[in-house]
């Protein structure tokens, strides 16, 4: 086991997700939570594909983990670790069990098992009716335990299960949830290596973890059952136990798990609908714990701040709102840049995404990033940002939508033709010269600047609203801005 220069253990982390589906956002905030502790203590995080189930793991799922992994900016120590390749090393630990008796071989037959879970369940029921606590122990308990293994019948592959202890309690000491109490003799003997020689999720974690020299492990709630199991794994193989912490689970705003029902669930939706990851990192680590009443964390703040003991018990709850407005903060501090870095690579995951690359590229890319200072005081998420752009994409001649067309009228043409011949005459095409040039024609006339930005407005964007309409005069340059004024007022040059 690793030591920092102090002498203290190392802290050694791990994020173990299943790749039979996609990314989830809970899966998400375990990687950060694994991943801050790591970054505050000096450890190291890893990342194991607990890819057993093969008929549901899918090559796909495992892109999906590891892509989503690299775009929070959740970056893990060495090459990641796929279980179905360690299945040699479950066995070997299964078998030395075994050769130790702290397992046995169970020749039960599926059959039996559901005939046994049958009695089980109908006794309980029986004793529910009845008023009483249900008699005997509410476990399977194999007769194959204390068997003499010549009765072992022939031609039957057995499975192997562990000789849980009876008597006493196993506890967990969680960093989160406190003192857990589980009595032994709510704990089956759990089946360690199938008849086929496949190992179970519950002991292949115990081995791998340990083999991994983990020290923390830090996951969901919903695996607070499997703990005691698994204790009792490290307990017969003497091995030490890590540090056991379970996070809330995710719920939606009202309260549930949190489900397709609630809207986007997986990180890849969320990196399509256009959020930033240091906006969803900062929104993340706050579902569970906080700083005071921070509500703005950057991930250096939070590399600082963060320790697993705070977290809280109580489920979080996912709040789209929150997340938007929070978004909308990040891509306002956020430099033209690298805003217009996250566009482009925001735009492969859109609906409509290659279509707006193409129609970026053939009007310059670097109109978007002129734009950048003038759209992103007013959006929350890169759709939102890409559609105030929107003046920059559209074709002549510009057809004013159904809103700015009933505005456009025949005086709205006039004042509009008496601004072109005052723009035509300017040379400096900046945003402060062309605004001058603009309020000095208002003056000359008596017309107010906002009844001249208006029809400018339509003729640029065809909409009533757009980005500040200097700023859009300067962005499209002199030629274009002076096309589309012309077409609205069918001007010839």
């Amino acid at each position: 086991m690793s030591t920092t220069p102090s002498g203290t253990q190392k802290v050694v982390t791990r994020l173990a997700p299943s790749p039979t589906g996609m990314m989830h956002i809970g899966t998400a905030r375990a990687a950060l939570f694994n991943w801050l502790f790591t970054k505050h203590t000096g450890g190291t995080f890893l990342l194991r594909i607990e890819d057993t189930d093969r008929e549901r793991s899918k090559p796909e799922y495992v892109d999906g983990i590891l892509d989503g992994l690299r775009w929070l900016g959740l970056d893990w120590d060495g090459e990641p670790i796929f279980q179905f390749a360690r299945a040699d090393r479950h066995r070997e630990v299964g078998r030395q069990l075994l050769a130790d008796g702290k397992a046995y071989n169970c020749y039960l037959t599926p059959a039996e098992l559901d005939a046994m879970r049958e009695k089980m369940t109908a006794e309980r029921d029986i004793a529910k009716k009845e008023g009483r606590p249900p008699e005997g122990p509410q476990v399977i308990e194999s007769p194959w335990r204390d068997r003499d293994p010549e009765d072992a019948p022939t031609g039957v592959k057995p499975s192997i299960r562990l000789k849980t202890r009876r008597d006493g309690e196993t506890v967990t000491e969680d960093q989160i949830q406190g003192r857990v109490v589980v009595p032994n003799k709510d704990l089956d003997d759990m089946i360690i290596l199938r008849s086929d020689g496949a190992p179970t999720y519950n002991f292949a974690v115990v081995v791998d973890d340990h083999d991994m020299a983990v020290t923390h492990v830090i996951r969901g709630v919903d695996h607070l059952t499997n703990t005691a199991r698994q204790i009792q794994v490290y307990q017969a193989l003497g091995w030490p136990l890590p540090v056991f912490a379970h996070m809330p689970l995710v719920h939606g705003a009202d309260g549930a798990k949190l489900s397709k029902r609630h809207g986007a669930q997986g990180v890849a939706e969320f990196r399509a609908m256009g959020y930033l990851p240091a906006a969803l990192r900062n929104y993340l680590v706050r579902l569970g714990w906080s700083h005071g009443d921070d509500e703005i964390i950057s991930t250096e703040k939070a590399i600082a701040w963060f320790d697993i003991k705070d977290v809280n018990k109580s489920p979080g709850r996912f709040d789209f709102k929150k997340l938007a407005d929070l978004n909308g903060h990040y891509i306002r501090g956020t430099s033209d840049a690298d805003l217009l870095a996250a566009v482009k690579g925001f735009l492969p995951y859109a609906a409509n995404g290659e279509a707006l690359a193409a129609r970026f590229a053939e009007v310059g890319w670097e109109k978007l990033a002129a734009a950048m200072p003038s759209i992103k005081d007013r959006a929350k998420t890169l759709p939102e940002l890409i559609e105030k752009a929107d003046f920059l994409l559209i074709k002549r001649p510009i057809k004013p939508d159904e809103k700015a067309a009933k505005l456009f009228d025949a005086d709205a043409k006039a004042t509009l033709a008496a601004v072109l011949a005052r723009l035509e005459a300017v040379s400096d095409w900046q945003a402060p010269t062309l605004e001058a040039a603009v309020r000095a024609h208002g003056e000359a006339v008596g017309a107010k600047l906002g009844d001249l930005a208006a029809p400018l407005r339509i003729a640029l964007s065809g909409k009533t609203v757009a980005p500040p309409i200097f700023d859009v005069l300067a962005v499209l340059g002199r030629e274009e801005a002076l096309a589309r004024i012309r077409d609205s007022v069918g001007s010839t040059a």
